[in-house]
């Protein structure tokens, strides 16, 4: 790529437009989100030039936040994700019919707003092109450390764990639902609605990434398993008791499903009961097809490798008595 395409982009990230607070000197914000972006690139968590608010973006977001910034600034993604639109290179594209709500300083009012009626942001091409190729990437984000990090980018590379993400998983994997709820009610204590608000969504979007990973990428009732090189996850993780209901994010209150097979489950035209086992609605009329549901009566479902973390049969019960239509 041609060499001024390169030094255009070394100016735009030396250069970033920042907000400034009395006392604190400049946002380190924008850098931070750039340092994430690079870093998913390289892990190929995003695989195209369409920046998504994801789990994974937010916890890469916090992550570098708490090895990079010393100052008394507030943590907080959507700001910088909503200012970067200042810069030349990034675009917002809001959802059809949604409009952003701006404070009076025309900066974006809550994390639950950016996510509510933002579709992506888009980075240009180019750029994008430049943070898949090693070499350049590593420029790009050796200047970002260096100008905005100067006496904290050397042992910026050292530790490439998510401490935070590992810990999360690991309550989702391992914490019985009485005691995470009780982790929730005591972070909504701690923490302002904004923060809180952020926490319910990273939790919710490693409940998304785990409970497919626990049954090995597979419906649990047709079987279907599909992989793909771009990173395209076709399995749901589906909530058995509504999380807005129940506040469990822990893998019992979550199954594998197809998308089909998710959605009939959550409007009731399926349900699983205390032994595994299909129960299709007599409800429902439909022809003979491979999509079919009433091909899957009776059918046991395939459980994960460990025991606690089969279904809660006290949340199915539920599901049989409240959704499953008779």
């Amino acid at each position: 790529m041609d060499d001024q395409i390169i030094s255009d982009y070394l100016y735009y990230f030396k250069k970033l437009k920042r907000g400034v607070s009395r006392g604190l000197g400049k946002a380190p914000h924008k850098p931070v989100l750039l340092l994430s972006i690079i870093s998913l690139i390289r892990k190929q968590q995003i695989t195209n030039n369409r920046i998504f608010i994801t789990a994974e973006l937010v916890l890469e977001f916090r992550d570098i936040w708490k090895k990079l910034v010393h100052t008394k600034h507030t943590e907080n993604f959507a700001l910088p994700y909503f200012h970067m639109r200042s810069e030349p290179f990034w675009y917002i594209v809001e959802k059809p019919g949604k409009n952003l709500i701006l404070t009076k300083s025309k900066s974006i009012k809550s994390f639950r707003n950016l996510k509510e009626n933002v579709a992506f942001a888009e980075i240009n091409k180019d750029l994008f092109y430049l943070l898949t190729q090693s070499h350049t990437s590593k420029i790009l984000e050796t200047a970002l450390l260096e100008n905005y990090f100067p006496t904290k980018y050397q042992d910026f590379w050292e530790n490439n764990i998510n401490l935070e993400e590992s810990r999360i998983e690991y309550e989702i994997e391992n914490t019985d639902s009485k005691e995470y709820r009780e982790k929730l009610v005591a972070l909504k204590n701690t923490l302002n609605e904004e923060q809180f608000d952020e926490e319910i969504f990273v939790r919710g979007g490693l409940f998304k990434k785990t409970v497919p990973k626990i049954y090995d990428y597979s419906c649990s009732i047709s079987g279907m398993k599909i992989t793909s090189t771009h990173n395209v996850q076709m399995v749901d993780a589906c909530h058995i008791y509504p999380f807005s209901l129940s506040n469990d994010d822990t893998v019992p209150n979550g199954i594998a499903l197809s998308p089909n097979l998710h959605r009939a489950f959550d409007r009731g035209l399926i349900t699983i009961n205390d032994n595994y086992i299909v129960r299709v609605s007599p409800s429902i009329s439909e022809n003979e097809s491979v999509f079919s549901l009433s091909q899957f009566e009776g059918k046991q479902i395939a459980l994960p490798e460990k025991s606690s973390w089969y279904p809660s049969v006290e949340y199915l019960s539920w599901h049989n008595k409240e959704v499953f239509i008779l």
